[in-house]
């Protein structure tokens, strides 16, 4: 299942230009897709599924990232669910890793 038509990847090309990507996740298509992927994989991470474990529903992955790929970032074969643990995994990046203040009269 594709969702992305041509005005939408014109639109979404216009965000990554801009670095506003996260407006993308708003978009009801996104929405839908991710709907899609919840129920196609039973709101399990796959991850933990490849593992033998259990982990559930925490981040819907692209899988070629939407910067990377914007043709692809409405395509249902480009995402999977995660659970946050491999969603950390895969994305350091994201994680909040901002030193913390500490002046000289720390102690």
């Amino acid at each position: 299942m594709d969702l992305m038509k041509p005005e939408l990847l014109r639109k979404l090309k216009k965000l990554i230009e801009d670095d506003e990507v996260q407006k993308f996740y708003t978009w009801k298509e996104y929405r839908f897709l991710r709907s899609k992927a919840k129920i196609r994989d039973n709101n399990e991470c796959q991850m933990c599924k490849r593992e033998g474990k259990h982990g559930q529903y925490g981040a819907c992955h692209h899988k070629e990232e939407v910067r990377e790929r914007p043709e692809l970032a409405l395509t249902l074969s480009n995402v999977e669910i995660l659970c946050k643990y491999h969603h950390n995994i895969v994305h350091p990046e994201k994680l909040n890793t901002a030193p913390v203040f500490m002046n000289e009269e720390w102690f």
